[in-house]
This record gives structure tokens, sequence and C-alpha cells, in this order.
């Protein structure tokens, strides 16, 4: 036993087979090691490079992609963009210009719907099993999602499998089964997501949904993205080929993939994507909606109990939450950038978070509001931006007691947006964009949706390194410019919760339009 223990001792100090320490071969010979070790002999400083040593060859970082997007558009239309990636994988997905804002002439919720069918039961796939048993013989995994503008089917597998994985996409999109029981269980799945909607904690999802609805009432973007409850049972099979008949057509696709030569994806589009007919059949030209968002501005209210939606033993306070929006532009136009960096100057969030750096603890949100208002729970701008048009909210939530003041205080930070822009704060904004811009698309789905949403609106893409040039470009009169013209827009409120408190909508308005910001003065006879 003891002589086992010896040994393995000598086998972890590298020791031979027969208790001698093995010679160093080579330039770097025992000599060398002596020589240079900090033991004794010649000592050479670190900045000085060994003798007989190798040149090294470092890399060079120049922040700009080594693979170019190439787009190629097939016969009937449909545009196929690629992105060579290093890696044993690959992420290959379908981006179809559809989505609720398009649903004026439906039932509303389609969009909705077609989400949680994907990837179901095909012509050449029995039921989603069968699909999944698929994908897992390349390592791969699919999703689907839909938004107000956009529906994108994305799967992510082995780089080998790709013409199987662009077969199974052009089959999951173009030849759904939609069978009378995939309907039922769908019909299950968004019911219970509206009941979870409603009692989650987190509003943010209920509060963009009100949001949209108060800034572009009853057109477009402002459409519900959920599904309403009344119009569950109306969609069936007829209803959702109706809608993908229009919509659901090549020139509204984009192939994105990201890891594969452009060739390959090329081919597998023209193999599996070209003269294919859908499910749905093909009735020639169809009207599509062409309509272009107009904001109206507008209130939403919804008064809720907020006090028992704490999922455990812990108790969350009662809070009011709030959300004002201004207009600002479409991700097409030249102010979208300077809209961007005005956002992350802006930044915020919850009033505990653990600090470090890039959490945004220099953002206006946080040194103006939530470091100076300790009852201000959270403190949050967001920038949604559409093809047509933008939102640029803050979203605010506190006691219902102090509703009134916190409404106050957000209407203020607005009014200052169009006021002195502090170089530093710029700067500082500038940077974290950027930095959050290069380390998002270090992912490969990232990267993947980019290529998919910039070909799908612009039928190009702009790499990163000039979208860090024109971030790098933006001045604090640039800022002082987009604030002002956005300033002399309506307001979009949405409030949720307790809201006995509120201000009128009227009021809100008078605020945004003054010079500081402060909601007009109430006189009460009685108290």
């Amino acid at each position: 036993m003891a002589a086992a223990v010896l040994a393995a001792a000598r086998l972890l100090r590298g020791s031979g087979a027969c208790g001698v320490r093995p010679r160093l071969r080579g330039w770097f010979g025992l000599a060398a090691r002596r020589q240079f070790s900090s033991g004794g002999g010649t000592s050479i400083p670190l900045s000085t490079p060994l003798p007989g040593a190798p040149k090294p060859i470092f890399a060079t970082v120049d922040g700009q992609e080594k693979f170019e997007t190439k787009v190629t558009t097939l016969n009937n239309g449909l545009r196929v963009a690629s992105q060579n990636k290093f890696g044993q994988f690959c992420t290959v997905g379908i981006l179809i210009n559809s989505g609720s804002r398009y649903e004026a002439k439906y039932v509303s919720g389609i969009a909705h719907f077609l989400e949680k069918l994907a990837f179901s039961s095909t012509a050449r796939f029995d039921s989603k099993d069968e699909i999944l048993l698929t994908l897992e013989k390349h390592g791969g995994i699919c999703d689907c999602q839909t938004s107000r503008d956009t529906t994108m089917y994305a799967v992510s597998a082995d780089s080998r499998g790709l013409d199987t994985v662009v077969g199974l996409l052009a089959d999951v999109v173009l030849q759904p089964c939609l069978t009378d029981e995939e309907l039922e269980m769908t019909r299950m799945a968004v019911q219970f997501e509206l009941e979870d909607l409603n009692m989650r904690p987190d509003p943010e999802p209920l509060l963009t949904e009100m949001i949209h609805e108060a800034a572009y009432r009853g057109n477009t973007v402002g459409l519900h993205r959920f599904c309403p409850p009344e119009n569950i049972a109306k969609i069936d099979r007829e209803v959702l080929h109706s809608y993908l008949r229009s919509y659901y057509t090549p020139e509204r696709m984009v192939l994105a993939g990201v890891g594969m030569e452009h060739e390959h994806l090329v081919e597998s589009a023209t193999k599996h994507l070209l003269g294919v007919q859908p499910a749905w059949g093909d009735a020639g030209p169809t009207a599509v909606d062409r309509s272009v968002a107009q904001y109206t501005g507008g209130i939403v209210k919804l008064e809720k109990d907020m006090s028992n939606v704490s999922l455990g033993p812990t108790p969350i306070p009662e809070l009011t939450h709030i959300m004002v929006g201004l207009e600002s532009c479409s991700f097409l136009e030249d102010d979208f950038i300077p809209f961007a960096v005005l956002n992350m100057m802006m930044g915020g969030g919850g009033s505990f978070s653990a600090g470090g750096p890039g959490k945004g603890m220099f953002s206006r949100l946080y040194l103006n509001v939530l470091n100076r208002h300790h009852w201000m729970y959270n403190a949050t701008s967001y920038h949604h931006s559409y093809e047509d048009t933008g939102l640029l909210c803050i979203h605010a939530s506190a006691d219902p007691r102090q509703v009134r003041e916190m409404v106050e205080i957000i209407t203020k930070e607005f009014i200052l947006m169009g006021g002195t822009v502090d170089v530093v704060e710029l700067e500082r904004a500038k940077t974290q964009l950027m930095s959050m811009l290069m380390m998002n698309l270090e992912s490969r789905p990232v990267i993947f949706e980019d290529v998919g949403r910039q070909v799908l609106a612009t039928h190009s893409r702009k790499l990163p390194h000039e979208l860090c040039a024109l971030i790098r470009d933006v001045k604090p009169e640039d800022i002082k410019r987009v604030a002002a013209k956005m300033l002399r827009r309506k307001p979009a409120v949405a409030a949720l919760g307790d809201l006995s408190g509120l201000p009128s909508y009227e009021h809100i308005q008078a605020a945004l339009s003054s010079r500081d910001g402060r909601l007009p003065r109430t006189y009460r006879l009685f108290r």
C-alpha cells in the first residue's frame, strides 16, 4: 500500500519511472530553465522577450465581424440571409411579416394562437413528438415567438443537419395540419396564459399591453397582442387559414441562418421553400393590411387589488403601477439611435439591486428618482420601436397613497430630457449601449434574430461596427432635439392597481406641457 502511494506521489510530481526528473528537450531546455528562473542566474525583466523565443502574434480587435451578411432573393420573393460564424452548431429560422398589428380585419388573437400551434403535426410529421425526435438526432431545439409585427420560427442544431432542419421548418410553416385536438389544446394553453398574466406579480407584460392600447387606440400596434378571452372559442381552422393565406406568403418571409455557408442555405431553401403548395392553398393575390400606425395618445386604467399577488409566504407590498409614454420614432429613421441613447441614459430599474458594473446605477432614473425617493419601488425606461412608429415609456411603482407624487416625478423626468445634457453622462450612456450591443451579439441566436429582423425590414443588415459608429456620433444637441420633438405629442398613460390617487389625464398632459413638469394644484374644501 505504501509503495502504491509513493508511486502515485512520484507521478504527480512528474518523476520518471526510476525517480529521475525527465529531461526538458528543445531550445527551452534545462539550462534555459535554470538561467531564466527566479531562483538565480541572469534576471530578465518581463518586458524583454526571452532569447530564442519565436515572435508572438497577437489577435487584433477592430470591432468588425469577419464574415459579411449575405442576402439572396429566390424566384418566389423569399429572401435568404446568412452570417457565417465559427462553431459546430447553427441557428436557422423563418421570420414573417405577421403579428397582431395585422389583425384589424380578423378575429383578434390569431397570432397568439399560431405561436402556441407552432411545431405541431404537419404533412410529414404526425405529431410534435416526431418533430422533436427528428431535431434530437441533430442535437436541436426549436422555438416560436410572435410580436406585434413579426412571427419567428427558429431551430438551433448541428450544422451537418442543416438540410433536414430547413425541410422541417418549411413543413412547420407551410404545411401545418391544425387538427381539432391541437386547436382544443391551444385554446386551453391560451386560457391558462391569460389567467397567469393577470395573476403574476410582475405587471410589466400587462402594462406594456395597456400602454400600446392607450397610445395607438384601435389601430396597428395598439391591437391586442394576446387573444381576448371572448375570442378563444371563435378561432378555428377556417379563420386561421384565411389569415395564413394573406400573410404567410414568400415575399413576406426571410429564411435567416447563422453558422453555415451561404450557398448551403440557399441550396436548402431552393429545395424546400421554392414551389411549395401551402396547406391553405394558393388563392392568388390577397388584400394585405398596409395601415400606418396612428399615434392617438390617451389613458387605459385597470382598477385591481394588488395586495394579494405574492406567490409565497412572504407578502409583496401593495403597489400601484403607472406607465407614461410618448411617441418616439421608427427604427428606420435616423433619430432611432439618439432615442436609443436617451433610453439608456434614463436607465433605471428596481429599488433593490446588487449594483456593480453595468447595472446602470449612474442613469438618471437611479440618481434622480430611486436614490432620492426611498418609497419608489421601481422606475424603468423602455423603448419600443417598429417600422413606422415608436414609444418611449417610463414605468414606475409605489404605494397607492403616493401615486400623485410618483406621477409628478415621472413628468419632471420627461421635461428634464429636453434640458441640458451632461457630456459625461452622455458618454457613459453611449459606452453602455455599445457594450450591451456587442455583448448581446456574442450569442448566436441573437445574431440570428438581428440578421432576420433587419433583412425583413430593410433587405440588408447594418453590421455592429456601423451601429457603434452611429452611436459615437450622437451629440448632446441630438438628445435635446429628439426629446423636444417627443414632448410635443400627447402622452399615453397606463395605470394598474389602486387608482384612487391617480391624477386626471388632463393634469398629466398639462404637466408634460409645462416648463417644470409639475402637476396643476388641486384644492379641496374637505379632506
